[in-house]
């Protein structure tokens, strides 16, 4: 469960605090009006506290520790508990006419992943959803997802999935939210992705740890979020200020040539385009000239050019010839073979025993 969604003191009801005013005066034998002569108040005023009509002012406050010897910070605080118990009946009256909305949000899916706490009541789910979106209301979470679709560059089918795709990012930036970022630097985060690389050849059970640190000195947030049903989403990228950018990575491919791939293009974002871009990768996208740039960044960044022309030079494509390239090249020997199967030099049937399974650490095999 998120760490957004905590357990709040929200009563059914609570009291007015002329409720306990009018319990002290009975107790006390003195009546409304000698309460108000006490005071300097109007009884009219007196009576409307008591009745609720009126709120106890700071100044009343003083003025009934004065005469009771009840502190004011008492009545103060009775105040505000009344107020604010209105303030959320008025707005769970609202947005109980607004649980239409929940339809759009995979709230099912949500619970499910352990994001959202469980909840029979429709106007309780809207409550959670809002508060793990962070507004205040659909018509704001409309507003602010509607502007972030704009630069999805995505296809129509997107807004079928708009609901399960917005809560994915949003996980997403509050995941990175528990990262300790240092100011974005790209001589370090280059550094960063030379040290990564290496971990594609063995894929040790903590490599995702690895990449999270490594990337975190450089000032980029890495983000491994599973993907919910229907985003068929595997990457994103954007900047959560102008010092700190987030890398977003679902594993919707498993095999580690295309997981190394897609980290790498979302790396190639952040170095090559603008802070205030927003990447997302999804089996539909529209590919434009930053989406290439990407992927030319990723493809040269794990097989240098001049290194895969020589090797596809030395003729016949073996798997024992591609281990041997790959050790040479000291990457995993499966992102050859994605590659050589992305360029169609080598039949998607062939050499897949070389690529691996990337896996979350706490899964089974």
């Amino acid at each position: 469960m998120t760490d957004v969604i905590k357990n709040q003191y929200a009563p059914d009801s609570v009291s007015p605090p002329g409720d306990t005013l009018l319990e002290v005066l009975e107790s006390r034998g003195m009546s409304q009006a000698e309460l108000a002569d006490r005071t300097g108040r109007p009884n009219k005023t007196i009576n409307e506290i008591i009745k609720g009509k009126a709120a106890i002012t700071p100044e009343t406050a003083i003025q009934l520790e004065l005469v009771l010897g009840i502190p004011a910070t008492f009545w103060n605080n009775r105040e505000q508990h009344y107020r604010e118990f209105l303030a959320r009946r008025k707005e769970f009256e609202r947005l109980e006419s607004e649980t239409n909305w929940l339809e759009r949000i995979p709230y099912k899916s949500m619970v499910a992943a352990g994001w959202l706490p469980p909840s029979p009541g429709k106007s309780e789910q809207l409550i959670q959803v809002l508060m793990f979106f962070g507004v205040a209301s659909p018509s704001s979470w409309r507003e602010i997802w509607r502007n972030q679709h704009a630069s999805f560059r995505q296809s129509s089918s997107f807004e079928v999935d708009a609901g399960a795709v917005a809560a994915w990012l949003r996980k997403g930036e509050l995941d990175a939210q528990r990262i300790q970022c240092e100011e974005y630097e790209p001589a370090r985060f280059r550094s960063a992705l030379t040290t990564i690389r290496s971990l594609t050849r063995e894929l040790p059970d903590n490599f995702a740890q690895v990449v999270v640190n490594e990337c975190s000195r450089a000032g980029v947030c890495v983000v491994f979020v599973p993907e919910l049903p229907r985003t068929r989403v595997w990457g994103a990228t954007r900047w959560l200020s102008g010092t700190c950018a987030l890398i977003q990575l679902s594993l919707r491919y498993r095999s580690d040539d295309h997981f190394w791939f897609t980290f790498f293009h979302e790396a190639g974002h952040v170095l090559l385009h603008g802070k205030r871009d927003f990447f997302i990768d999804r089996d539909d996208q529209t590919i434009d000239q930053r989406e290439s740039e990407a992927d030319a960044f990723a493809r040269d960044w794990l097989i240098p050019p001049n290194a895969y022309r020589a090797f596809n030079r030395r003729g016949a494509i073996s798997c024992a010839a591609i281990s041997r390239f790959a050790y040479e090249l000291g990457i995993a020997a499966g992102i050859v073979v994605g590659r050589l199967q992305h360029d169609e030099l080598l039949p998607r049937t062939h050499c897949n025993e070389l690529k691996r399974t990337v896996r979350w650490r706490d899964e089974e095999d």
